[in-house]
């Protein structure tokens, strides 16, 4: 009973260091707030009003409406101009495409030629200027198209293919982020902040106040793996509710007591990890250095960013020991599909599983260092 007051109180003291180091606090309500809304809105790939302007020299039917077929929410109004604002406009960054209809353009297309249409495009804008372009064509080849056919309607075909989006049906690309998002945040912070405490410890001192008092080190390193943790667990739920369902209106599809049971077994190996890392590192900057060489390829190769099946297969191999990959495959199961304990529990036994390895790596140099400090 003595040895759980003891990890009970190291923890509370924990939540107090970090409650008093406020550029940490800051930086922990920062990336699970508004960090996690403006990643989630710029990492989008859908196309949202794009500027236009077009240049048109028919003033035929079929150009007025080709005029209002690039309409929102994909692109601006249009706006109309003359062929000698084309290039400055261009220059000077007002738009981001620049459509130009010629002269008889209608007239050659019901004669039945093949009339050219130029589209200038800002390739610096490199998003919209891929995918823009893709949208403006088909909606080029569709508007003239059915112009000719004299009739709105699609051609009748040898199939009837039906496409069904699953999950996600607006293909919403801001959904996926947000959550991918919150799932890396998770990681890094707790990695952070297990981490940084430790170190903290060791640069004033308090490290050697720890040591001369009844304690051992498997209970200062629950009580720092627990206050982290528990502070990680409670903002990433805020965040789920407020920012993710909320100011981002993701529909969560499972149940978020198991996503959250989830994240904490996934808390479980990352602050060790955190501490492992502090083990090994001397001071802060040494301690970021690390980070970056650990944290960014948990993250990168995790299957939040890409599907792990388009990755090599040694990579695959490797970071099926990293509690990443299956914390990822675990969220985007819950989040999106609604799956249940019966479907993820291979994912939490993985995790669990590497969050023990990591703990007892953690503990064992962590009791290296207690001995170096006391020889």
């Amino acid at each position: 009973m003595q040895r759980l007051v003891n990890i009970l109180q190291l923890g509370m003291k924990e939540m107090r260091s970090l409650w008093f180091d406020k550029v940490l606090l800051i930086f922990l309500i920062w990336s699970f707030s508004f960090g996690l809304y403006e990643s989630a809105q710029s990492q989008s790939t859908e196309l949202r009003n794009a500027s236009v302007a077009v240049v048109d020299e028919d003033r035929s039917p079929l150009s007025l409406r080709l005029l209002n077929a690039l309409r929102p929410p994909e692109f601006m109004p249009p706006k109309l101009i003359s062929i000698s604002e084309l290039d400055h406009g261009l220059d000077a960054g007002l738009y981001t495409f620049a459509l130009h209809v010629p002269a008889g353009f209608q007239r050659d297309v019901l004669a039945g030629h093949q009339p050219a249409t130029q589209l200038n495009i800002d390739a610096t804008r490199m998003n919209e200027a891929f995918i823009g372009a893709g949208y403006i064509h088909n909606i080029l080849t569709d508007e003239v198209t059915r112009f000719v056919q004299g009739y709105r309607g699609d051609p009748p075909l040898p199939i009837r293919l039906t496409t069904r989006m699953q999950f996600n049906p607006n293909l919403n690309g801001v959904w996926f982020f947000s959550a991918m998002e919150l799932v890396n945040n998770i990681t890094f912070l707790s990695i952070i902040l297990a981490g940084a405490a430790l170190i903290r410890e060791r640069e004033h001192g308090t490290i050697e106040h720890l040591l001369v008092m009844p304690l051992t080190p498997f209970q200062i390193m629950a009580a720092k793996v627990w206050a982290n943790g528990l502070v990680v667990l409670v903002v990433a739920a805020l965040s789920l509710w407020i920012v993710v369902q909320g100011a981002l209106a993701m529909p969560v599809a499972g149940s978020i007591s198991l996503f959250l049971f989830a994240a904490m077994l996934h808390l479980f190996s990352t602050t060790a990890l955190g501490i492992l890392l502090a083990t090994i590192a001397r001071s802060m900057p040494q301690f970021a250095l690390l980070m970056i060489l650990v944290v960014v390829p948990l993250n990168m190769l995790s299957g939040a960013s890409a599907p792990t099946e388009s990755m090599p297969l040694a990579v695959q191999g490797v970071m099926l020991a990293a509690p990443t990959t299956h914390f990822v495959s675990l969220a985007q199961a819950i989040l999106f599909r609604g799956a249940g304990l019966a479907v993820v529990w291979p994912q939490l036994l993985a995790i669990a599983g590497i969050g023990a390895a990591f703990f007892a790596a953690a503990l064992l140099r962590f009791r290296k260092t207690v001995t170096l400090a006391q020889g």
